[in-house]
């Protein structure tokens, strides 16, 4: 069993602070508890639990929206041929489409471009500029990425192309103050009180600032494109909080009976039709299957996936994108199976902070996925990199004490690109530089990250004893969802608990399963990848638990199953 650091989340609360809201709003202890742990304010709290479109933030509020609009105004009146650019992941498919499908019903000419993964690499890129500046665009709108192409729009000013960035990536120093506005809510001078929206979701405030400026009805097309904004807000693991909150309650709600063929038919392909549609199995199900195409194909099929109105072609396109996804597992097997081989070879990896591995020609559409695989094995930082005629793209993922934007901003000199977000980035290399850069960025780490820091942690909301884990209790956190980053599923602990039942179940014996008793009452335990305890438990063994509440349904009777996250032996 790996020791774990059990950080109990609950420690500086008050008493007096956690009687107040559950006396004011009529709510359980545990429930605001919680509330408080996730920074909820008792003023908040109404807000939070009632998750109303009334608390959409206006997007006016954003720098340069009203320069925005006005832009691409003039461009419909004046027939101008309009490109949305978008990026290849889940949250730049729906963003494209989303903002395809508005610009086409509201007049404007307008096509949509994605770049190729292998062969464009991550954002603008001049050689599709000038792809469009041949096609006739005069004016391209960014969705979820551009915030660091300073030279590709002042190349595209000077061909008197107009350029709308909206992106929310983490700015750097400059700006591409050459484009005609530029929408991001991490931008410095931006004083919109919200900074954590999806990339669609700065697509999504766009449209709603286009709504209200021609007189339409907002909530018709927020509910029209809330499903979009929610696959794409959930697939780029962006705070559940906040504005994101309102729309991914709304968003779930709206896919438990999809409009769009192509979501219909994904659905069911993936074998959730049907069932509670949830964050979870949006990014588990949904979400790599419309990444498939992008990382090992072209992403506009998924964004033709999300727009057709054909329902044979939904389910075709539904089909292949499976197929595509089933062929990225195989290909990720491969590419994990290589840098298992690497850091077994690596006499010094134990010594370094950070995970950096290079190979030749390894899929650059599937490094990110092994490099979070590699993060969760080893709680370490880790980037891997493909590389071909000596120049290297490169993909990484962090732990929650490291930020890697920073990590990367501080080997700048050894990079020839880079760009992203705290926990995960991107990045472009010359391989003659790769030893300085893994050489720096370790000495960076070194500075940056305690022995504590480099040991995987649980969060526990509050401990619980035996008689609180009842399914009303259970229900009762139903009223906090979604669950998702910045908001995720509670997470409890039971102290001192016996093991009455123990076995392995699921393929190849991966799951733990089992029965524990305290205090006359006998609890079900289900722990998902952790088969491997098994051999290091017994029967009569008693346990610290750290647990998530669900409810299991069995012949129409309703208990309380404990979602094993952590187990200490006592």
């Amino acid at each position: 069993m790996i020791d774990k650091v059990w950080n109990f989340r609950n420690k500086a609360l008050k008493d007096k602070d956690i009687n107040d809201i559950s006396g004011q709003y009529n709510i359980p202890r545990v429930v605001s508890t919680i509330l408080l742990n996730r920074h909820i304010s008792a003023e908040e709290v109404p807000s939070f639990l009632k998750k109303s479109i009334s608390d959409i933030i206006n997007p006016m509020l954003m720098t340069d929206m009203d320069k925005a609009v006005k832009r691409i105004n003039e461009a419909i009146s004046s027939k101008e041929k309009i490109a949305v650019y978008g990026d290849y992941d889940v949250d730049g498919i729906t963003a494209t489409a989303l903002m395809y499908e508005f610009l086409s019903e509201i007049g404007a000419d307008v096509e949509y471009y994605i770049p190729d993964r292998k062969g464009e690499g991550y954002g603008i890129n001049i050689m599709a500029v000038n792809t469009l500046l041949k096609q006739g665009i005069k004016l391209m709108i960014t969705v979820d990425c551009g915030i660091t192409a300073i030279g590709e729009a002042e190349f595209a000013k000077l061909q008197h192309m107009d350029m709308i960035i909206t992106d929310h990536h983490t700015c750097k120093d400059r700006l591409p103050t050459a484009a005609a506005a530029i929408l991001n809510p991490k931008r410095p001078d931006c004083e919109y009180p919200f900074d954590s929206l999806a990339g669609v979701g700065v697509a999504f405030k766009l449209i709603l600032a286009l709504a209200m400026d021609r007189g339409m009805k907002t909530k018709d097309v927020f509910d029209k494109y809330v499903d979009l904004v929610t696959l794409g807000t959930i697939a780029d693991v962006v705070p559940l909080l906040g504005e994101n909150r309102i729309i991914t309650d709304k968003g779930l709600k709206t896919l438990q009976r999809p409009k769009r063929p192509g979501l219909d038919a994904i659905m069911e392909i993936g074998g959730i039709k049907g069932k509670e549609i949830t964050a979870s199995n949006i990014a588990f199900t949904i979400a790599p299957r419309l990444n498939a195409a992008g990382r090992l194909g072209t992403a506009t099929t998924s964004v033709e996936l999300l727009l057709t109105k054909d329902e044979k072609r939904a389910r075709e396109i539904a089909v292949s994108l499976n197929e595509e996804n089933r062929e990225r597992q195989l290909t990720e097997k491969q590419i994990f199976d290589d840098a298992m081989s690497m850091i077994a070879a690596d006499a010094n990896f134990e010594k370094k902070k950070v995970i950096v591995l290079a190979h030749e020609d390894w899929h650059q559409g599937v490094i990110g996925i092994v490099a979070s695989r590699l993060c969760d094995m080893y709680y370490k930082p880790c980037i891997l990199i493909s590389h071909s005629n000596g120049v290297g793209k490169g993909s990484g993922r962090s732990i929650k004490s490291f930020n890697l934007f920073d990590a990367l901003s501080k080997c700048e000199k050894h990079l020839v690109d880079f760009g992203g977000h705290a926990v995960a980035a991107g990045l472009n290399i010359n391989m003659s530089d790769l030893d300085g850069f893994i050489k720096e960025i370790n000495r960076y780490a070194d500075e940056m990250l305690t022995e504590r820091d480099m040991i995987p942690s649980v969060d526990i909301d509050c401990p619980l004893t035996e008689y609180a884990i009842t399914v009303p209790n259970a229900k009762m956190l139903s009223k906090l969802e979604p669950f998702g980053m910045g908001n995720e599923k509670p997470v409890f602990a039971l102290a001192n608990a016996q093991i009455v039942g123990l076995t392995t179940v699921g393929v190849d014996n991966k799951h733990l399963r089992m029965r524990i008793v305290k205090s006359n009452q006998t609890m079900n335990c289900i722990g998902f990848g952790m088969g491997q305890y098994a051999s290091q438990l017994d029967k009569g063994d008693f346990v610290n638990l750290a647990f998530q509440m669900d409810i299991n349904s069995y012949q129409g009777t309703e208990s309380v199953q404990l979602v094993l996250k952590d187990i200490k032996k006592r």
